[in-house]
């Protein structure tokens, strides 16, 4: 499938984290029309995506979505990356209505404690046979 820029969805993910590893495979479950492709931060790719867009190491505590040219990162991404999946998720992109700092404060809480909950790997993430095309 041919992409275009505007339609290029791209999310940069703590590829040692589990719940950052766990929330990409999530997305790809409920992302039926394979609209996002996947990049742990610290891989080549990655970092490149990363350098290219001037974003530094804000992939290794934030998921970050980018759409085109722009970057979005902790709610704002987490948002927009719900109202492309399948079932209720859309929903939550009404939440885009309550101030930033404040999502962001909830998002921070969670970030900060993400290892501590939910650990971390030896190893960054790989992806499966079954899903290795969605990612670059």
């Amino acid at each position: 499938m041919t992409r275009s820029r505007l339609d290029n969805a791209t999310i940069i993910f703590d590829g040692y984290c589990n719940f950052c590893s766990g929330s990409v495979l999530f997305i790809i479950k409920k992302d039926r029309k394979e609209y996002f492709r996947f990049s742990p931060s610290q891989t080549p790719g990655g970092k490149k995506i990363l350098h290219d867009h001037r974003i530094g190491e804000l992939a290794n505590h934030s998921i970050v979505l980018i759409l085109g040219d722009t970057v979005y990162s902790k709610s704002d991404a987490a948002l927009r990356i719900a109202r492309r999946l399948s079932g209720f998720w859309p929903v939550f992109y009404s939440l885009i209505l309550v101030p930033r700092r404040f999502r962001d404060y909830f998002y921070d809480l969670i970030a900060r404690n993400r290892y501590r909950f939910y650990g971390m790997r030896d190893d960054c993430f790989l992806p499966s046979e079954q899903i290795r095309e969605r990612f670059l």
